[in-house]
């Protein structure tokens, strides 16, 4: 089977795979790249390092292989926005989903953005990250 560089079979990039918070709970959707809400709003998208970015090119933190999206507690420095790619089509969520796999515990130094700051993430037409209109 071919794997891409985010090591999930290439066949998953239609696929809409589930991303869990800490607690076990589904916090979003991935469908590469771009990552969605559990209302089905697009809510981000991954880079091809693992680096994820809010809708509105900031930076949010990384992609971990449960998949999670962690960030260090100590932002050391900004990391400079990024255009974000155009918006994908909508999505229909899925009724059911998978369980969480059993999840290692997140280190000290990062946090969970979906449980702790899900704020970093709002949809393209909410939020205090975004630009202003005038």
């Amino acid at each position: 089977m071919i794997h891409n560089s985010y090591n999930i079979p290439m066949r998953s990039r239609t696929k809409l795979i589930p991303i869990y918070k800490s607690r076990g709970e589904i916090g979003a959707f991935l469908r590469f790249p771009y990552i969605f809400s559990t209302d089905g709003e697009w809510i981000g998208w991954v880079a091809a390092d693992r680096c994820v970015y809010s809708v509105h090119g900031h930076y949010v933190g990384i992609l971990s292989k449960e998949p999670r999206i962690l960030r260090n507690r100590e932002l050391a420095g900004s990391r400079r926005r990024i255009t974000p790619p155009s918006p994908p089509p909508p999505i229909r969520i899925p009724s059911l989903t998978p369980l969480a796999p059993q999840l290692p515990e997140v280190l000290l130094t990062m946090i969970d953005v979906l449980d702790e700051a899900p704020e970093l993430m709002p949809p393209t037409d909410y939020g205090n990250l975004r630009d202003d209109m005038d």
